[in-house]
């Protein structure tokens, strides 16, 4: 059978103890007060570290070694060691390195829960190769050779890490502060796990140092310290801190309220995230303190299980029935505040304690009942141990079988066992699987816990989430988020941890200078662009047929757009252009009607019908532009309306040259008499109208337009176009329509004042006048305007010039022709022209 033997290294005395020589051993040293053995052939050390109490005062009065028997401080070195020795010493002998007998051999160590305690014992035991188990704080061990036979019962340290990082990451808190204690698991925390969560996004308000927990000297210093840290975590605006400690870090958290209240600091609610090392540890005068500062705080903590049995074996525990468990004896007497004496003589204030007291009557604050990760800890090692031994009892070994349970274990043989612990694999009685992997780490995962806690000091640890470092990456973490319950300050609501506000849909992140990566500003996208997500690092651009909707955070297909004879605009146009070639061909039919009359006869009726008919073609060529845009509608659209629109122009050209000409023929002795007649209005209309046609013959020839679509002019359509093909021969075609058209204008302001029958010149330069400042304007409008908006724009520009022309030149004669019929004469004619001539 297999006994477990517990020694709790607690009293530190800090007197140097002397060695004497004595027959078969050394003189005792100051002893281990709170040590509990059970003899057995094989035996299970441990050295824990369970304690805290303030120190009394040093005042010489009595022997030093006496006053300082009672002190405790924090672990320390030289008690670790004094401890080990003592295990490895015949037992009631203190024989360093010497054993006198083969009883009671430590076969395995369980040292713990602090990560020094863990140490000191690894730089003791390895020269002897004696298996350690550390549960708890995992120490750093530099030393190779001292590390070969320490395992550890808390998982990996980068599984922990990546865990807090996981948790962090999944509620969005990137703002956070980190408090960690001084020492080497600190630093190590500090400068290796901190910068893979800043690569991972993550940014820190502050990153404070929290001084080691001290009970005996130096009270004052410490307390400075903490005043100062606990002001710089309640003005920091990260409302999540990572604490990463020890066993005992609580009870520096448990100060805060208390430090509060003493320095008059206005106290600010944080969301704790603590490390596996920690556990709920108090010391006596925190018994009454309110534990509200961990309500709602995260823990990741080693993995554990209920064992059946447990509760009822703790509550089963008492002084009486455990006399030789000096620790309980000490424990009872704080826990229930009662006096447990040692003799019936030492006694003192307090009630006696009857040994009855039940521990599950205790606050959480004082006492748990249920199997914490480093209790479950401790249960998996032993039982390691056990299967180690009963393994290396029924294996073959160097050809001899060792069978034989009177066969004792001796020291050369311990580093055998350690072959098998490192081998050990088996299921405990809560039905899960212990081993450990090639570092000695146990192959565990780690809980989430979420600290609950109520105003009798009791609390809940209510499992919320795990970390499992074997499921796929990506998928380690899992929580439970419905089941959290947060501080109460912030209302039963998820807090955030942020630097700034989020940013949301809409827009991105801006840097803000001299400030950690994690504050910045929020920019609205830029039009176009979109940003799908809260705290996007930049704005994507829509595809050219989607456009960004109002608030930018969606892409919206755009719609198809073109003048359609079914909307309003099209409809109003086209009945304008409709309207207009009614006018125009009533025009014509007056004019065809009353042919031979002096006024229609008068500056060339042919060049007249040839105005009207271009006129009727202008207007019509309007209706070009209104539909869905296609292959011929396109080929045809400006060229057409720039031809005829050329024609129409020379007409008036030919006319008013006619109109010059004419006066200049009345002189005496002129020889323009030659060139007056049909041939020279025909040859003026036709050389003008032939270049434009070569220029758009060219045009169509060589880049003709053709159907297109506009996906940026507008924002929220795609816009179905002619693209004119080449800009030069279209600007070109136009320039010269444009020509032609200042030609005129300056030809018929000219003459504008020449005697005439009818005044035609004056009504022509009226003309033109319209024609001019219609395309005048028309230029920086068409710019200026997008889409369809922009066909309307041309549309308006051909109706309003051709309706200049039609009723500058046109309706005069109409009025006269139609109301004034007594002026259409040829001695009317005859008598104005003689007036005029004379008043020249």
């Amino acid at each position: 059978m297999v006994h477990f033997m517990l020694l709790v290294s607690l009293l530190l005395p800090q007197a140097v103890w002397s060695l004497t020589v004595a027959q078969c051993g050394i003189s005792d040293p100051l002893p281990v007060n709170h040590k509990y053995y059970q003899s057995g052939d094989l035996i299970i050390a441990g050295i824990l570290s369970q304690i805290y109490t303030f120190s009394n005062p040093i005042t010489f009065e009595n022997h030093p070694s006496h006053e300082l028997l009672d002190d405790i401080v924090h672990f320390t070195a030289r008690e670790t060691y004094l401890a080990s020795m003592e295990l490895l010493s015949t037992r009631g002998r203190f024989i360093p390195n010497y054993k006198c007998d083969v009883h009671d051999n430590a076969v395995a160590f369980i040292v713990g829960p602090n990560s020094n305690v863990c140490l000191f014992v690894a730089m003791t035991l390895y020269i002897y190769k004696i298996s350690q188990f550390g549960y708890g704080s995992a120490p750093i061990i530099n030393d190779q050779t001292q590390e070969a036979f320490f395992q550890r019962m808390f998982p990996a340290e980068e599984h922990q890490a990546a865990g807090i990082l996981q948790l962090l990451l999944f509620f969005r808190w990137i703002w956070i502060g980190v408090v960690f204690i001084n020492g080497d698991n600190g630093e190590r925390f500090v400068q290796t796990v901190l910068p893979g969560f800043s690569k991972s996004g993550i940014c820190f308000d502050f990153i404070e140092n929290l001084p080691t927990l001290y009970f005996s000297t130096g009270m004052e210093e410490m307390v400075t310290e903490w005043v100062n840290i606990y002001k710089v975590i309640v003005r920091s605006t990260a409302n999540v801190v990572v604490l990463h400690g020890e066993i005992n870090t609580v009870v520096f958290l448990r100060m805060f309220p208390q430090l509060s209240e003493l320095e008059d600091i206005t106290m600010k609610t944080k969301v704790w995230i603590m490390t596996a090392q920690m556990e709920f540890t108090s010391v006596s005068f925190q018994r009454d303190w309110d534990i509200d500062i961990v309500h709602g705080a995260l823990s990741i903590t080693v993995h554990s299980k209920e064992i059946v049995g447990f509760q009822k074996f703790i509550q089963g525990r008492n002084p009486t029935s455990e006399k030789e468990d000096a620790f309980l004896r000490v424990f009872w007497k704080t826990a229930f505040d009662c006096s447990l004496p040692k003799t019936d003589i030492e006694r003192d204030d307090r009630d006696t304690c009857s040994g009855e007291e039940k521990l599950d009557t205790l606050p959480g604050s004082v006492f748990e009942m249920s199997m914490t990760g480093h209790s479950y800890s401790v249960y998996n090692a032993v039982f390691a141990v056990a299967h180690a031994l009963q393994a290396m009892h029924s294996s073959r070994y160097k050809g001899r079988v060792i069978v034989d349970e009177g066969v004792k274990l001796q020291n050369q043989e311990l580093w055998k066992l350690h072959c098998y612990l490192r081998r050990v694999s088996f299921n405990n009685s809560a039905g899960e699987k212990v081993s450990f992997n090639h570092n000695g780490d146990i192959t565990a995962g780690f809980d989430i816990i979420n600290w609950v806690t109520f105003p009798n000091h009791s609390f809940l640890r209510a499992k919320v989430g795990r970390v499992d470092p074997l499921a796929p990456e990506g998928k380690i973490l899992s929580v439970s988020v419905e089941d959290i319950v947060w501080p109460t300050a912030f209302k039963k609501v998820q807090p955030l941890s942020v630097c700034n506000d989020i940013c949301h849909p809409g827009y991105s992140k801006s840097k803000k200078e001299e400030k950690p990566f994690c504050c910045y500003d929020c920019l609205p996208c830029p039009e176009g662009r979109i940003s799908k997500f809260r705290d996007a690092e930049y704005c994507i651009q829509c595809p050219e047929d989607h456009y960004a909707n109002k608030e930018q955070d969606v892409c919206v297909p755009k719609k198809i757009s073109f003048l359609s004879y079914r909307e309003p605009l099209g409809v109003i146009l086209a009945n304008f252009s409709l309207s207009f070639c009614f006018i125009t061909a009533l025009v014509h039919g007056i004019f065809i009607k009353h042919k031979d009359t002096p006024i229609v006869k008068a500056n060339n009726r042919n060049v007249t019908y040839t105005l009207l008919t271009s006129l009727l073609l202008c207007f019509v060529s309007a209706l070009l532009f209104i539909g869905q845009p296609h292959k011929v509608r396109c080929l045809f659209q400006q060229a057409a309306f720039i031809m005829i629109f050329s024609v129409a122009v020379s007409c008036v050209l030919a006319k008013t040259t006619t109109v010059i000409l004419a006066f200049m023929a009345t002189k005496p002795g002129s020889s323009m008499r030659r060139w007056m007649g049909k041939r020279l209005d025909f040859s003026v209309v036709v050389s003008c109208s032939l270049v434009q046609a070569i220029l758009c013959t060219l045009w169509l020839a060589i880049s003709p337009p053709f159907p297109d679509l506009d996906a940026h002019t507008m924002a929220e359509e795609i816009v179905l176009e002619c693209n004119e093909g080449s800009a030069i021969m279209f600007y070109s075609a136009l320039g010269y329509m444009g020509f032609l058209a200042i030609i005129s204008f300056t030809v018929a302001f000219l003459a504008r004042k020449l005697p005439d029958s009818f005044n035609e010149a004056k009504f022509i330069t009226f003309s033109m006048v319209v024609f001019c400042s219609v395309w005048l304007s028309f230029v920086p409008t068409y710019l200026s305007t997008k889409g369809k908006y922009m066909v309307a724009v041309e549309i308006f520009s051909i109706l309003a010039s051709g309706a200049g022309l039609l009723g500058c030149i046109f309706a005069p004669k109409c009025y006269i022709i139609l109301v004034k019929p007594e002026l259409n004469n040829r001695e009317q004619l005859v008598r104005r022209n003689n007036s005029g001539i004379r008043n020249q």
